[in-house]
């Protein structure tokens, strides 16, 4: 996985680059951006540069140690073959750990203690370094970030962490204070139209693109047609919900919200676009009606600031709802 591979992110690919050939990288990185932007691409371009057994300092890419640090396990993929090469989110334990609960929504101390701090203060496997990727680190949970926050301050020679992160925010301060932080942007809308167009996609590109927001991996998914079926329809329920004399079609609404947060998100931004359109395309013929789809979509905007706070999805979309009528 060179570093030639990630897109649009010149800033941190040069930080990265220049602290590997001068051989000054940080013990603990926190890559923080939007998800789908590159940052879990740049993890393992720089943990392949890390264990890399030739004497390129970005990794030759081609060794052993660089192929093995890339390639996932085909009997879990979610296990990098590479022995010093560790991924690390909820509820995901290695091969050789036997009877450890799969499911969680967090991750655990118990994961800190049996994946990082049982094996962090021994010399890698293999090579010169050892590395960690933390997939989603605001999903530590307060206990394991500070267990892990007792590494961070004492780190063994050659041992590295990267916290992968949407929301840095939620991170405790004290881990905050103890990374180095390394920032992605949201990717140019061509860029994200070239990825698609290389993966064959068709279709609704450009609402793909719009609703999408600078990210490869939900445009990928918005473009689906399955899944763009399931949004028009959302958007359409919400909206009837929304005009509706009784409370029926917002019951009915409300029900389908046993669903995963990040499709309810994208759904949110479905609708969302769908208000902002409306108020444009009727700002001048139709102000009243400008003026009403502008108040919901900041019903939809605190909708989507409600989960991303933890709210249940019911209680999302029932708040949401009881907003969209009351913007009448």
């Amino acid at each position: 996985m060179p570093f030639s591979h990630i897109l649009a992110q010149e800033t941190a690919v040069g930080t990265l680059t220049r602290a590997l050939r001068s051989g000054r990288v940080h013990h603990a990185y926190r890559f923080e951006g939007p998800d789908g932007v590159g940052k879990e691409l740049a993890a393992f371009a720089l943990a392949q540069a890390l264990v890399c057994e030739a004497n390129d300092p970005l990794g030759c890419g081609v060794c052993s140690a660089c192929k093995r640090a890339v390639t996932l396990s085909e009997d879990d993929p979610k296990v990098p073959l590479h022995p010093d090469v560790t991924l690390i989110e909820r509820g995901l334990y290695p091969p050789e750990v036997i009877g450890k609960k799969k499911e969680a929504n967090e991750v655990s101390v118990d994961q800190i203690r049996t994946i990082v701090l049982s094996r962090a203060s021994y010399p890698p496997h293999e090579g010169k370094a050892r590395v960690y990727i933390f997939r989603r680190a605001e999903e530590l949970s307060t206990s394991a970030a500070n267990a892990l926050l007792k590494i961070l301050e004492e780190p063994r020679q050659g041992t590295h962490f990267i916290l992968l992160t949407s929301r840095g925010d939620r991170l405790l301060n004290t881990i905050r204070s103890r990374t180095l932080p390394i920032r992605f942007a949201p990717l140019p809308d061509e860029v994200v139209r070239n990825i698609l167009v290389s993966r064959g996609i068709k279709g609704r590109l450009d609402l793909a693109i719009e609703l999408a927001a600078g990210s490869a991996s939900a445009a990928i998914e918005l473009a689906d047609e399955e899944r763009s079926a399931s949004r028009d329809d959302f958007v359409s329920r919400a909206l009837a919900a929304a005009d509706a004399r009784d409370l029926g079609p917002a019951v009915d609404l409300a029900e389908t919200a046993e669903r995963d947060k990040s499709e309810l998100h994208r759904d949110l931004r479905a609708l969302a676009a769908a208000l902002a359109r409306s108020a444009r395309s009727s700002v001048n013929d139709a102000p009243e009606k400008a003026a009403l789809a502008a108040r919901r979509y900041e019903a939809v905007a605190r909708a989507a600031a409600r989960l991303e706070r933890n709210a249940a999805p019911m209680l999302a979309l029932v708040s949401l709802i009881t907003e969209l009528r009351d913007a009448r």
